[in-house]
């Protein structure tokens, strides 16, 4: 018969908890109590009528010593076969029934060795409960021969039982989205929590069970201070609730630090304790999952012996990790670390657990390097940019390297808001926007479909995934309102990097405004036309509103797994299209008026432009442009060619004419360029201003000096029409075939939204020359564009004209006719 431990009273330990916080003596003394309590049990109850072939067992926690407050006590009364008679059943309810009266709860079994070792899905959670058997009392010769033939089954079966560990270990962290940072954890089952502390020690008792044993596992020495927080935390939520509680909940983060050993520690201290802990522990099992899967698994071998191929000359990937080449020079050439996150972000990879924690060591000589004033914006404008961007940015997060690169980040890494909507910590929210916003590039179904275009049409994701990434570090801030203080901030992180002026603003104002569209889907009606104009009013772009949306929906989408309803993502569409039809309106109608406060000396210039032209430019842009203005009046035609990184913008002012618009597009054509947006707008003088934004894939001006000069004099000459559209430039592509869905053509008309003029909107696969046939095609039937918005993002072109014929509205047989001719043009 096993000995009961010789440890202080149970009572005595629970009170000295309340002082010192020392779960140990707790655990100890709880094991202790229950082992007298079933041994004096066996004693009063099962002893005189099983003196053999019945033997008391101690699983799960109780064999592991591992008895909390509140604990289930799990026993198994191993027999040779079931007890018949019914004094044997009597003795067995009396010996549960005593334990029970002294307020244990009890979960036992009564089974054979036979029933033990058997091979059956429903039988896991068992075999797994005996990896840590211990006798306690009855027939040891019954328990030995159990143990070697237990031993031999799990050596025999441990590829069935991993394998089954690691599904079920999967199920579990997917059902809490696997991820640490709940606000309101369960110690217990969520990922980084007990379950994973078990399953380290099953899966190495597993890899070192024999024939003859199933060892008890050292505990890891990387492990052990997680571990004593996490016996902390469960003896304290057991006391305080008087059962097997084990939910961090709001309230019990306000109780433990009252707590004599809180040491004056505040919730927020504690919790940002507890998931620095439980990053430990959950890396831990999924480490041990992972190398468990790997060998589990041929046909996931032979899927990572090709994803290897991926490999380059700094990164190798093996086992769908990313590892160092030559980390010892790697690692000192900061440029060449922080390559490895771009190359997460371009193939999906994470890191290897050496890769991270070659990072880790390095982070103060990267925090002493960045911080000098480095020009990071070209490479995290790439990571941002890359399809798995939120791979990356996870990975920087884990490693430490985000909130080293931006301290602006390390005021929300962990930080729990008292919030019942929300369920994660503010940095892991910010993720999981992220991740969110990414899931909209895959192809959806139902109005979910819309957002996905949405993402297709907004262009360049980096500055929006910029916007999440900040949007919510303002929170740890006391002062200013949230959405304020993260737009400081975020300007102040993204110009220490350098990023350009634009990208700061830009992102400076979604982060702003990223609760403006929730606030009016609360507070207003989507079909009040007031709504639209007051959000059209705020927005000011169609760009504008595009990003805003989006933002909206990532942000809604990561405060719980249950936030973005139907009803909800229906309102936010709603508002989009509602606000849309606002802003095209207002393209047309609404036009700045004969004097303007802002810019009085140039109200000759700007009279009759939209009012959206003053919301797209900067007052440097405007001067500029009335200075073309100036020189066009006096010469006929100004023109100004600019680079911005790898684009260029051409801008035009001369006098409206027909075929302005298609001679220009077709002498960009002519010289292989690819126009991915256009402005077109017309003054009160009749005076246009073209802008056109385009790629020069051929790179022509910029390999060639005198084609720039020849570029000017051909774009000249077609705004003055001193060119025919057969004299221009035959067409020069250079764009490779692009694969993927084909994009059906559209064309759609719209009388109603403007007052003076039909808007026709074409959505259409972009190509080389596409601008110049839509346009010849309209003027071709004697229209007049009065104003044009193109943009082209991805392979998809969205062209907005607003046209009119002698000053009027089309009728309804000249738009079927440009319908069909315009259909044909989109075809090719």
């Amino acid at each position: 018969m096993a000995k009961p431990l010789s440890e202080e009273t149970f009572g005595s330990a629970a009170l000295g908890f309340q002082v010192a916080g020392d779960a140990d003596r707790v655990v100890a003394a709880r094991t202790a109590e229950v082992e007298s309590a079933v041994l004096k049990s066996w004693e009063d109850h099962l002893a005189p009528q099983f003196p053999r072939d019945l033997a008391v067992v101690a699983t799960a926690a109780l064999g592991r010593r591992e008895l909390f407050p509140c604990s289930d006590v799990d026993l198994l009364l191993l027999v040779n076969r079931e007890p018949e008679s019914e004094a044997a059943r009597n003795a067995l309810s009396a010996f549960l029934a005593s334990l029970w009266d002294r307020g244990m709860r009890v979960s036992h079994s009564v089974r054979t060795p036979a029933d033990c070792c058997q091979l059956h899905p429903h039988n896991l959670e068992l075999i797994v409960s005996l990896f840590d058997a211990r006798f306690l009392a009855g027939d040891a010769g019954l328990f030995e021969p159990f143990r070697l033939r237990l031993a031999s089954f799990v050596a025999s079966h441990r590829a069935w039982l991993a394998q089954g560990l690691c599904r079920m270990a999967r199920q579990r962290h997917a059902r809490f989205h696997d991820t640490i940072y709940h606000l309101e954890p369960d110690i217990k089952e969520s990922p980084g929590g007990f379950r994973d502390l078990h399953l380290v020690r099953w899966l190495t008792q597993l890899e070192t069970a024999d024939k003859t044993r199933i060892p008890a596992p050292e505990r890891p020495p990387s492990l052990e201070p997680a571990r004593h927080l996490l016996w902390t935390l469960r003896c304290y939520l057991h006391f305080r609730a008087s059962r097997d509680y084990n939910r961090l909940d709001f309230e019990a983060q306000q109780g433990l630090s009252e707590q004599p050993f809180s040491r004056g520690r505040d919730p927020a201290a504690w919790m940002r304790e507890y998931f620095r802990h439980a990053r430990v522990v959950f890396r831990a099992a999924v480490e041990a999952l992972e190398e468990v899967e790997s060998r589990s698994s041929p046909l996931l071998s032979s899927f990572q012996a090709w994803r290897s191929r991926l490999s380059n000359a700094d990164f190798s990937v093996r086992r769908e990790r990313i590892y160092f080449r030559a980390p010892a020079a790697q690692m000192q050439d900061p440029e060449r670390m922080l390559g490895l996150f771009e190359f997460a972000a371009r193939h999906g990879f994470r890191p290897s657990w050496e890769a991270e924690r070659q990072i880790r060591e390095r982070l103060n000589a990267l925090r002493d390097w960045a911080l000098r004033g480095r020009a990071l914006w070209p490479w995290f404008r790439t990571v941002c940019s890359l399809p798995h961007a939120p791979v990356a940015l996870r990975a920087m997060h884990e490693t430490g390297v985000l909130g080293t690169l931006f301290p602006e980040w390390q005021q929300i890494e962990s930080l729990v808001i008292w919030d019942w909507y929300h369920r994660y910590t503010v940095d892991e929210h910010t993720l999981v926007s992220i991740e969110a916003l990414a899931a909209l590039r895959q192809p959806r179904e139902g109005l979910l479909r819309h957002f996905s275009q949405l993402v297709e049409e907004a262009g360049d994701p980096a500055p929006l995934i910029c916007a999440l990434l900040f949007h919510d570090t303002g929170k740890a801030s006391r002062g200013a309102p949230h959405p304020l203080e993260s737009a400081r901030l975020a300007r102040q992180a993204l110009r220490r990097i350098a990023a350009p002026e634009e990208i700061c603003e830009r992102v400076g104002w979604l982060i702003e405004q990223h609760l403006s569209l929730s606030e009016v889907m609360c507070t207003r009606d989507p079909d009040d036309p007031s709504t639209a104009a007051c959000v059209a009013q705020r927005v000011g772009t169609l760009e504008a509103l595009r990003q805003l949306t989006l933002l909206t929906y990532a942000d809604i989408t990561a405060v719980n797994p249950e936030a973005m309803t139907a009803w909800r993502l229906q309102q936010l569409w709603r508002l989009y299209l509602v606000t849309y039809k606002e802003l095209t309106r207002e393209l047309e109608a609404d036009r700045i008026g004969p004097s303007s406060e802002q810019f009085p000396e140039m109200a000759s210039f700007l009279e009759g432009l939209p009012v959206r032209y003053l919301r797209t430019h900067s007052p440097a842009a405007v001067e500029q442009h009335f200075r073309l203005y100036q020189q066009a009046l006096r010469q006929g035609v100004a023109l100004s060619l600019e680079r911005r990184e790898d684009l260029y913008c051409l801008t035009v002012i001369t006098r409206d004419r027909p075929f302005l618009l298609a001679s220009l597009a077709g002498a960009l054509s002519g010289f292989g360029m690819n126009v991915l947006k256009a402005e077109a707008f017309s003054n009160q003088q009749a005076m246009v201003l073209d802008t056109f934004v385009f790629e020069d894939p051929n790179r022509t001006l910029e390999l060639n000096p005198s084609e720039k000069e020849r570029f000017h004099r051909v774009v000249a000459r077609a705004a003055l029409g001193q060119l025919r559209p057969g004299d221009l430039p035959a067409h020069r592509s250079g764009q490779p075939h692009r694969r993927g869905r084909a994009i059906s053509p559209s064309v759609t008309f719209d009388s109603e939204t403007s007052p003076s003029a039909t808007l026709l909107e074409v959505v259409a696969e972009d190509r080389p020359g596409l601008l110049y046939d839509l346009a010849t095609v309209i003027s071709s039937h004697g229209c007049n564009i009065e104003l044009v918005l193109l943009d082209t993002q991805a392979r998809k072109a969205l062209d907005v004209f607003y046209i009119t014929k002698d000053g009027r509205k089309l009728e309804p047989d000249l738009e079927a006719a440009l319908r069909e001719q315009l259909l044909d043009v989109c075809r090719g």
